[in-house]
């Protein structure tokens, strides 16, 4: 694969990368924002909140969905801009929440991290199912650091990463939206998966902090592909007017607050990304 080159920097830290409307939206962790930048650059700050925003996406009729690292919610983001309350999560876990997907009947997955972060002793995370009229209910449980989700074109199968635990976790997915039959999809060792996508030959790629790489993994641990970066690879997503860019999120690590070396960089991918990230995002 060629070298990633940057497609937007000076910010702190960016996560949760969605292609979108012909441009790639993400969390900007430094300013508190969601925002959005062109493939020429052109960045539009399109939300701002109290505490920083860990992931966002988006249900079947484009609004954006927002999980903030403090406020026990996820949120709405409206045609008019204003931001509402989609889910009150506080019921379930006063920890954190971390990174959402969304299926087409507007069933939104939504990881909490089960203790502080950072700084906090660990304990496993759990997974619930945000309904489209709100109602939040615990699908999964005794996650290690769950991350980055995907769900397959067809449904019916959910891919997480458990950070903690070097590996891929796939469920399947009932027509509740409840899941069961869970198992290791693959083993990451040494590696600790983060932000993850899927495209349309199966494989995963995933973004790997400690090691600043972005790899790319088929079912049952097989590597792929690497993409070597010089600092830490947060998240990635496919996207692109062909669906065969790769966008990574990368920054210094640890996160110093006071420096911005967040970077977006991007680089042509063998395959492209699922019908599901191209339709929806």
């Amino acid at each position: 694969m060629k070298q990633p080159h940057a497609l937007t920097d000076g910010f702190v830290l960016g996560e949760s990368p969605r292609w979108h409307e012909h441009r790639l939206w993400f969390c900007d962790w430094g300013a508190r924002q969601v925002a959005a930048v062109d493939l020429d650059g052109r960045r539009e700050d399109v939300a701002q909140l109290s505490s920083f925003p860990f992931c966002i996406d988006y249900l079947p009729d484009g609004r954006l969905l927002i999980a903030p690292a403090r406020e026990g919610k996820l949120l709405r983001r409206e045609p008019d801009g204003s931001l509402v309350t989609h889910a009150e999560l506080t019921t379930l876990s006063d920890k954190p929440w971390n990174d959402i997907t969304v299926d087409s009947h507007g069933n939104a997955y939504v990881g909490n991290l089960g203790f502080e972060f950072p700084g906090g002793e660990f304990a496993p995370g759990t997974l619930v199912v945000v309904r489209p009229d709100g109602n939040a209910t615990e699908v999964a449980e005794r996650l290690a650091f769950p991350n980055g989700m995907v769900l397959t074109p067809d449904g019916q199968h959910l891919i997480i990463a458990e950070s903690y635990a070097d590996r891929l976790t796939a469920f399947g997915v009932g027509a509740d939206g409840t899941l069961s039959d869970r198992r290791v999809w693959a083993e990451t060792p040494g590696d600790h998966p983060d932000g993850i996508c899927l495209d349309v030959e199966g494989a995963v790629w995933y973004a790997d902090v400690g090691n600043k790489r972005c790899v790319r993994v088929r079912e049952g641990s097989e590597v792929l592909d690497t993409v070597q970066l010089d600092r830490g690879c947060f998240a990635c997503a496919l996207g692109g007017p062909d669906g065969k860019t790769l966008f990574m999120v990368a920054a210094e690590y640890p996160i110093n607050f006071a420096n911005a070396t967040g970077q977006i960089l991007a680089v042509q991918a063998p395959a492209a990304g699922t019908s599901v990230e191209r339709s929806a995002r």
